[in-house]
């Protein structure tokens, strides 16, 4: 979100507010600025411009001359077109050695024919991967931030039209219309102002030959139809059909920007949990949520939870997870082999690996093993003072700790009696090196019964306790179980109900204590 003063500055040079301060301004000075020229039209303007003329960097000083030792030029061969790939690279190290600006040419060829958007997305990762890559050994060498230094590309008002007229062909949202933004971290199109044609006309009155690709004639691509067809048709209505374009962009950037804003600090304030691989949103409150935003939210929890970076939802995608949200139940296979799940009033969305991950194994008593979502289990043996009611200290204590705390008959779960002697005999606490004691954990199976403590001993299934306490579906894998063995009964559902069948009595003279801790409990020394 850009407020007014930013906005206008960027626009149009530094703000009458004052300067930044002049050591961060010193340093941004100093910072490298990788030129990704190709050999074309536009790039070649955009090197000549970048040695001879000014260029606005988005650093707040608008157009300004960029001292030459920061201009580094970064060339990618694709070898898409064989020999003329080659004569691209040669014609741009000579581009480079006539206006004295070092080079790195990177090659990059597909290891498979792709279908054309595959091919470009490609293509245009890595060529932002080089420059990445390039923009940070140039700041460790000029040692500056890397936040001060800039990857220019020659996008131009003609590409950004083209972009926009795709992504509506296609369908897209404010994001995609939005089409290509003026500066995007360390990415500046500093010729978004220009058109092609003005850029051609300006290389052309200095003399400047450039490299034209054929292939740009082929409208059998997207981007070429448009370009060569769409655009052509347009400008017989409106002359200045790019520039008009381009500027409606501008405003529907700042409006895609401020509205992903307000999703955002939506999308927190309906989070339940966020852990690897899991996020559980509030579906009632997001179905009281106007629908723009909570659209938005879809697709940004989407992205929060996925670990491709090129995941896109398309808008029915989003229109049946919302459907889900609405109705209060319900679920969707997204992109990304992704599950999103409603559910006793909780939206969650799960990765393949979260849904898969499930702990099995033994805790030593004491022993301490880690769940998922940041969340530890511990367990300990006790010996009561003399004169304490075992039932009277363990309803103290869960009262307090609510279900994230339970306490079990030692005696009941069939310890070796020795170790129950000689923790009577020594401690509060059994030596680790004494111990035989330890319980499994893992997660609910199918069958599993369970005696809930105040059932008077009565049975019930463990999905139907689950059920009762509203625990989602998609979230049951992951409830710790505890029990004597694997496949043993029941100790205790983790977080949710004790087994009768292992109460304290009192008689109980040794107790197994069993407790959640969340890293946040961890971190303040519960």
């Amino acid at each position: 979100m850009t407020s007014v003063a930013r906005r206008y500055q960027r626009q149009f040079g530094r703000s009458r507010t004052g300067a930044a301060p002049v050591a961060r301004a010193n340093e941004a000075l100093r910072a490298p600025v990788v030129l990704m020229v190709s050999g074309g039209a536009d790039s070649t303007a955009l090197l000549v411009r970048a040695c001879t003329g000014t260029l606005n960097l988005g650093d707040g000083r608008g157009e300004a001359r960029v001292a030459r030792e920061r201009l580094h030029v970064l060339h990618v061969n694709h070898h898409l077109r064989g020999a003329e790939s080659d004569a691209d690279e040669a014609f741009v190290r000579g581009l480079c050695d006539a206006y004295g600006v070092p080079l790195r040419v990177e090659h990059f060829e597909p290891d498979e024919p792709r279908a054309e958007r595959n091919l470009e997305a490609a293509a245009r990762e890595k060529r932002y991967f080089f420059a990445r890559r390039y923009l940070k050994q140039l700041c460790e060498q000029f040692k500056v931030p890397r936040r001060h230094g800039r990857i220019a590309t020659a996008h131009t008002a003609s590409d950004r039209t083209e972009t926009f007229l795709m992504n509506a062909i296609k369908g897209a949202g404010p994001a995609g219309l939005s089409s290509i933004p003026r500066r995007r971290g360390n990415i500046v199109r500093p010729l978004l102002d220009a058109t092609h044609a003005e850029l051609c006309r300006y290389l052309l009155v200095r003399g400047q030959a450039w490299r034209e690709d054929e292939s740009n004639a082929d409208t059998s691509y997207l981007r070429n139809f448009v370009r060569n067809r769409i655009v052509p048709l347009a400008a017989e209505r409106n002359a200045h059909v790019e520039r008009t374009v381009s500027a409606s962009c501008d405003i529907l950037g700042d409006e895609d920007a401020f509205m992903s804003k307000l999703a955002a600090t939506a999308l927190r304030a309906l989070t339940r949990r966020d852990s690897a691989g899991v996020l559980v949103l509030d579906a009632a409150r997001m179905a009281a949520t106007d629908v723009a935003l909570a659209r938005r939210m879809v697709r940004l929890a989407v992205e929060h939870v996925s670990p491709r970076r090129d995941l896109r939802l398309d808008l029915r995608h989003v229109e049946a997870v919302l459907a889900c949200v609405a109705a209060g139940e319900g679920s969707v296979t997204l992109p990304g082999d992704l599950d999103a799940r409603v559910e006793f009033g909780a939206l969650t969305l799960r990765t393949a690996p979260a849904r898969e991950e499930a702990v099995a194994t033994w805790l030593s008593l004491p022993g301490r093993i880690a769940l998922s979502g940041g969340v530890t289990l511990t367990g300990s043996l006790l010996r009561l003072a003399p004169g304490v009611d075992p039932v009277a200290y363990v309803r103290s204590e869960t009262r307090e700790w609510g279900q994230d705390r339970a306490f079990a008959d030692a005696a009941a779960l069939g310890f070796a009696e020795a170790d129950l002697e000689r923790l009577a005999a020594g401690g509060t606490a059994l030596p680790a090196e004494a111990l035989t004691a330890r319980l499994w954990v893992d997660g609910p199976q199918p069958g599993d019964v369970v005696c809930p403590l105040g059932m008077q001993g009565r049975s019930k299934k463990l999905s139907d306790l689950l059920g009762a306490e509203r625990v989602p579906v998609a979230e049951r894998p992951q409830v710790p179980v505890v029990r004597t063995a694997p496949g043993g009964a029941i100790v205790w559902v983790a977080g949710i109900r004790s087994d009768d069948r292992f109460k304290c009595t009192p008689t109980t003279r040794i107790l197994v204590k069993l407790e959640l801790r969340r890293v946040s409990a961890l971190d303040n020394g519960r």
